[in-house]
């Protein structure tokens, strides 16, 4: 991941890769056939890393869903410019054009955990009457292009729009549409 980070996939070889953990090209091209395989292989990899930190920052019921919403805005905004986590989303959506359905799919089914769990919590939300009557799947697709256009642009550098900026904007929006 943070080689990828560094360099984009552009940059790397196999040859690099495997001088950088010890192990042969030829051995990595065994087990990831392909530089987009290595690329989606090391993205599943670090969203169930962070799918576990979600779960565990949204399941306390105790917490108010507001509080929860915040951590997951949080956790989804990038530190900042070259994120690693955010570098290889930019590169799975850079290749997806030329993507074959198995890749489509399962980048389709990373996208749709963030999704449903948002979707979870909006419901809940909702029901408890802490959030405004929404529709929690259209909501949540709303806001989670909102957060991808914003992120797009803290991972990529863009002045004036840092991770602070992000997340004040995003919780205004949030308090101003879904906050009773």
């Amino acid at each position: 991941m943070e080689t990828i980070a560094e360099r984009g996939l552009e940059g790397l070889t196999m040859a690099g890769l495997g001088r950088e953990v010890g192990m042969s090209s030829g051995h990595l091209l065994y087990y990831f056939r392909t530089k987009d395989e290595l690329l989606l292989q090391t993205l599943e990899w670090s969203e169930g890393r962070l799918g576990a930190e979600r779960s565990a920052l949204l399941s306390p019921q105790s917490t108010p869903v507001r509080e929860r919403l915040e951590a997951y805005v949080d956790l989804y905004v990038p530190d900042g410019p070259r994120d690693p986590h955010w570098t290889l989303w930019l590169e799975v959506w850079n290749r997806s054009q030329n993507a074959d359905d198995d890749a489509r799919a399962r980048q389709a089914a990373i996208e749709g955990a963030w999704h449903r769990d948002l979707v979870a919590l909006l419901a809940e939300g909702v029901s408890r009457g802490e959030l405004r009557p929404v529709d929690p799947d259209r909501y949540a697709a709303r806001l989670r292009a909102l957060l991808d256009g914003f992120s797009v642009h803290v991972a990529v550098g863009i002045p004036g729009t840092g991770r602070a900026q992000v997340l004040a904007h995003v919780r205004e929006f949030i308090e101003d549409s879904l906050i009773p």
